[in-house]
């Protein structure tokens, strides 16, 4: 396995794994803070950097039913929330050139603005600038 890069983020705020300060996001892509994760508070954010997502699962949480994918640091793998994922779902049969595929995914439909967006949770974050 070769070197793992990592991108530096640049502006007033920048939020970062608590463990090794590597960079996550920035103050602009952060779309709310009120959320709440397994640690406590969690902020939404509409991109992430730095960041390595696991597999899809799908959880009971307060707002209902989500598929997500944990998301680990890049540099020293702390979990630190999630991706929030949406299905795409066709099927792929070669006799009738059909595709199936699934991509990140809420289940209610009030809750699919989270589509594609991150929850990192505040106490697994330091402010490195």
């Amino acid at each position: 396995m070769g070197m793992k890069y990592r991108r530096y983020l640049a502006g007033e705020r920048i939020y970062g794994c608590s463990k090794c300060k590597t960079h996550l996001a920035t103050i602009h892509s952060m779309i709310s803070r009120a959320f709440n994760g397994q640690h406590g508070r969690a902020y939404l954010f509409d991109g992430v950097v730095n960041v390595i997502e696991g597999e899809p699962n799908d959880r009971q949480m307060t707002t209902g039913n989500h598929t997500v994918r944990d998301i680990y640091c890049v540099k020293c793998a702390t979990v630190l929330g999630w991706k929030y994922v949406r299905h795409d779902i066709s099927l792929h049969n070669p006799s009738h050139s059909l595709l199936l595929s699934f991509k990140d995914r809420a289940y209610e439909q009030s809750q699919q603005y989270k589509e594609g967006k991150y929850i990192l949770e505040r106490n697994l974050l330091v402010d490195v600038q």
